[in-house]
């Protein structure tokens, strides 16, 4: 999930770059404490400018803004001030490599980048390719609330009269319809082993992602429910579809907007939770924070010390009662006397910028149970227990406390938050793993859908 705050943050993006040679795409990695961190810029021309993203596919950001480029003879020089971060390089039109130093703060790295692509010889196994036995449509629909127009693909199985559908909800950031992330495509294998068993599905693109409409960048978890009910409504008109249940699967975040809808429509019979969280955001904060710290070898004292930090930093921003603007200059103050003052005004600057955004006020007070109690529908909640963006363990006591009967718990041994069969369960293996989706996750799912059809 978004919410993680890693030790490095990225967003850049060009304003100026000299010849032609320069756009398209660019490969490099930062070597960390013996670690790799992928980074990728795309560099694009529009009119007489240029424009830039960068991905970070080991901290699952993609598609990060650039905010300034410079570029003088062969010298290239990229600034995010905001956060610290400075790049100086020089492009070898010989060898089309731009050879460079990356800074934020008082780290300093060589970064080299390179036409060289290391996402090709990524290999997903699990990846669908056509021809596909089932009926493939693309789709637009409106969201009347927000005035914006959705785009995805609708599958249906062939041969059947009448048949249960599912909408895939996805995780949190801007995602695609196949909620696309490292090389992998989950909700484009679930889509199609679904539809392959008689199950038809829509999947879409996030508001302001691919073909949709609409920006991502103010959303709030409450605001993207609304584009799931339009969804929702949608499939309800189209008369042409015999549809016998409509169901929902939100994997993280989702799983947190699935419960939102089911709990006040009449229309959704059944809904499954992959990797929802229960806890209440600020809490999931904090719990995410220590394992994905403890497991990175971070020193007891330190970890400690953070959680203290953070919580009070927390505790600030949910019961804020004052404008963004206050906000920001309370956190700021309180960061400087927690920290004495060891974090440079840019770090912090970014910081706060991160925990201030309308997404993340929200998700720290959202309590996803006030949901869940009042959802009186089957629901199948999956949980791995190797994740450390939403743990097993106190996740799925939190859903047993509420003694709901609807509710089918399955805690699933040596799965990450992706649910892909894992070593550690942190995010930095992600890419690293073949397998998108472990079968037993697709098949559980499969046969409890059916078995309430």
């Amino acid at each position: 999930m978004r919410n993680i705050l890693l030790l490095i943050c990225f967003a850049l993006m060009s304003s100026f770059i000299q010849g032609q040679e320069i756009l398209g795409d660019w490969y490099g990695s930062l070597q960390i404490q013996g670690t790799k961190l992928p980074l990728v810029f795309h560099i694009k021309k529009q009119d007489s400018s240029y424009s830039t993203t960068m991905d970070s596919p080991k901290q699952m950001a993609i598609g990060l803004p650039v905010a300034i480029t410079t570029v003088e003879n062969s010298q290239l020089l990229l600034e995010a001030p905001a956060m610290g971060i400075k790049y100086t390089g020089e492009y070898d039109h010989t060898q089309e490599i731009i050879a460079g130093t990356f800074q934020q703060g008082g780290l300093k790295l060589a970064l080299n980048l390179s036409r060289d692509n290391f996402t090709t010889a990524i290999n997903r196994p699990q990846e669908p390719k056509e021809p596909f036995p089932y009926h493939a449509e693309e789709v637009r629909f409106y969201n009347e609330s927000d005035d914006i127009s959705l785009a995805g693909t609708l599958t249906t199985p062939e041969g059947l009269e009448k048949f249960p559908v599912v909408i895939l909800i996805s995780g949190s950031g801007p995602q695609n319809r196949n909620e696309e992330i490292m090389g992998h495509k989950p909700f484009l294998l679930i889509s199609d082993f679904l539809t392959r068993h008689g199950i038809a599905v829509l999947r879409y693109d996030d508001r302001g992602v691919g073909k949709s409409e609409g920006e991502y960048a103010t959303a709030t978890s409450k605001d993207l429910s609304r584009d799931t009910e339009a969804a929702i409504t949608y499939l309800k008109s189209r008369k042409d579809l015999k549809i016998s249940k409509l169901g929902l699967i939100g994997h993280s975040e989702g799983g947190i907007i699935a419960p939102m809808i089911a709990s006040k429509s009449k229309d959704v019979d059944f809904i499954v939770l992959l990797a929802g969280a229960v806890l209440r955001g600020k809490d999931l904060l904090l719990l995410q924070k220590k394992l994905i710290e403890e497991k990175s070898g971070i020193h007891d004292s330190i970890v400690n010390r953070s959680q203290e930090v953070f919580h009070g930093a927390y505790e600030l921003i949910a019961s804020n009662t004052k404008t963004n603007d206050a906000l920001k200059e309370d956190l700021a103050a309180y960061f400087k006397e927690e920290t004495n003052n060891s974090i440079n005004a840019a770090q912090t600057n970014s910081l706060i910028e991160s925990m201030t955004s309308p997404w993340m006020q929200y998700f720290i007070n959202y309590d996803p149970t006030t949901a869940l109690k009042e959802v009186d529908i089957p629901i199948l909640a999956l949980f791995g227990k190797k994740d450390v963006q939403v743990p097993a363990i106190e996740n799925a006591l939190a859903l047993e406390k509420l003694e709901n009967k609807n509710i089918e718990i399955f805690q699933m041994e040596n799965l990450n938050h992706l649910f892909q069969e894992s070593e550690t369960g942190m995010p930095n293996e992600y890419s690293e793993i073949e397998q998108t989706m472990s079968p037993k996750v697709l098949n559980l799912m499969l046969e409890w859908i059916l078995e309430r059809d």
